[in-house]
């Protein structure tokens, strides 16, 4: 049986939900809804609730390990039983594990098995810093997406990733490596930020039609238009803009699941607006 790769199936749910909408599954045990803590497992039935309500508004799934991580074993149970619910109910929807690894290659097989063996999700995001024959073992998975670290948006970024190495800014150079030479496979894509959109529009001119992971919309401060605009490929598509706390924490009430569908929902129409008028 052929599987089909991280990119055969999001340009197939874009196109299906018309969407480029990521939803992070950033279920952070203290914000969730009093309703869901009195479940055997709160994170699993947080997760399912949102996923149930946005499924068909969304190009993807991101769970970030960290807020399971720090639960211990009890959390990473409850990733494993959410992304185990969205690839048996929605198997069409990609999961992205945004765990930001990066270690030596050997132990980052460990990492590869954890992530695409055990959990069985589609694509991780990963630093370059350590080099591609570090990450390689990533890179082997030719089904599964490296999505490596190049402009982030967090405040900090400007730190390293602008300082001046071979007469450009780092993150074009690692751009450039990841296009260029790490890209093999076709199984690379890119983080690039919202909330750097000129940033962003530089790194979309070296990398093509690429597909980018976009997160700080939202919470973060990202704006919607200028992010479209900025980071669209000549698919009109190529982008994957995440949400996090803005959507799955939009009402800590009872109907937390129906506020979620109602802002993942805006996101979408808003996005489109400017995706199809450029």
């Amino acid at each position: 049986m052929n599987l089909m790769t991280f990119q055969q199936k999001l340009d197939a749910l874009v196109t299906k939900n018309n969407s480029l909408v990521c939803v992070g599954l950033d279920s952070d045990w203290e914000k969730l809804p009093e309703i869901v803590k009195k479940e055997e497992y709160p994170q699993f039935a947080f997760n399912k609730a949102i996923v149930d309500a946005t499924h068909d508004l969304v190009c993807a799934y991101k769970p970030n390990s960290a807020f399971y991580e720090y639960l211990g074993s009890e959390g990473i149970r409850q990733l494993k039983l959410s992304c185990d619910y969205i690839r048996e109910k929605y198997p069409e929807i990609p999961i992205i594990l945004d765990a930001k690894r990066a270690d030596i290659g050997s132990t980052n097989k460990g990492y590869v098995s954890y992530a695409f063996d055990y959990l069985r999700v589609d694509a991780i995001t990963l630093h370059p810093y350590l080099g591609a024959e570090a990450i390689q073992p990533f890179l082997d998975r030719k089904d599964k997406a490296s999505i490596i670290l190049c402009r982030t948006s967090n405040p900090g970024a400007k730190e390293f990733q602008d300082q001046i190495v071979g007469g450009e800014p780092l993150y074009k150079l690692v751009a450039k490596k990841v296009v260029n030479e790490w890209n093999k496979n076709g199984s690379c894509m890119l983080v690039v930020g919202a909330t750097y959109p000129e940033e962003l529009a530089e790194v979309r001119k070296l990398a093509g039609d690429m597909i980018f992971l976009v997160p700080g919309i939202g919470a973060q401060g990202g704006e919607v238009e200028k992010t479209v605009k900025a980071g669209l490929n000549s698919k009109n598509a190529g982008i994957i803009i995440n949400s996090s706390r803005g959507i799955i924490f939009a009402s800590k009430e009872a109907d937390f699941a129906e506020k979620a569908r109602f802002e993942a929902q805006k996101l979408q129409t808003e996005i489109n607006k400017y995706r199809y008028v450029r």
